[in-house]
């Protein structure tokens, strides 16, 4: 691959792509693209960036899916992902019923609407004035009270709430100083992808059962990389 567009097609026909070389051969963007290229800091032609242009695009889930690993799947293949990791739940009915801990609903309480009616909205059809649609990552650190002297534990409760499919990254963007000039690297904006794509659309397959997602998701990947399906299973757990 040489550019966004390309990754962003096999993505598609593909359903599910883990950044990063994986167990499963060729399975990732790093074996299909050319290493000179990585961290160039080009967009045209860096795949670091084309994290960041696929994530704008409301096509693709970019986050931690992967063993707390980066990677993307597929608006189409989302739904069976997420009934697969979150096993049926929302977030509050599974806080609710003791899996999930206390850290992660504090991340979620500043996204989760607790008005049913808001689920399907569009990402852009609600504002800050309703809850937060979308945070920056130091500004969900501070608001869930990780902060200095808070509670421990941020990324990998962010990584915990991206492998459950309840929080992905929609942009990446740059800190700005008090001139607005923009400084360092560029940040995770999180979001949730009830968010991007609707409540009804993301929980679409919670009528099927984790297990049934989980092996049509591994028959997917089958299809274009063939591997030992418990490989497979491993890399997707």
């Amino acid at each position: 691959m040489k550019s966004s567009a390309e990754l962003l097609k096999v993505i598609e026909k593909v359903g599910f792509l883990p950044l990063f070389d994986n167990a499963v051969p060729g399975f990732s963007v790093e074996n299909m693209t050319a290493p000179e290229c990585w961290w160039c800091g080009d967009e045209s032609v860096d795949p670091w960036e084309w994290r960041v242009v696929l994530s704008r695009t409301g096509k693709v889930a970019y986050g931690k899916f992967f063993g707390k690993k980066a990677g993307f799947v597929s608006k189409k293949w989302f739904p069976y992902f997420a009934n697969f990791r979150r096993e049926g739940y929302d977030f509050d009915a599974r806080f609710e019923e003791g899996k999930a801990d206390i850290k992660e609903k504090l991340i979620m309480d500043l996204f989760w609407p607790k008005e049913k009616e808001l689920w399907d909205l569009d990402l852009r059809d609600l504002g800050k004035d309703v809850l937060n649609p979308s945070l920056l990552s130091f500004e969900v650190k501070d608001l869930a009270g990780f902060g200095k002297g808070g509670e421990k534990g941020f990324e990998g409760t962010c990584a915990k709430l991206q492998m459950g499919a309840y929080l992905l990254a929609s942009d990446f963007q740059q800190r700005r100083n008090k001139s607005g000039e923009s400084y360092g690297w560029a940040i995770a904006r999180y979001t949730l992808p009830e968010y991007l794509w609707g409540y009804e659309f993301v929980t679409g397959q919670y009528k099927d059962s984790p297990e049934n997602s989980r092996e049509k998701i591994v028959s997917q990947i089958k299809k274009h990389f063939p591997c030992d399906e418990k490989v497979i299973r491993k890399v997707i757990r």
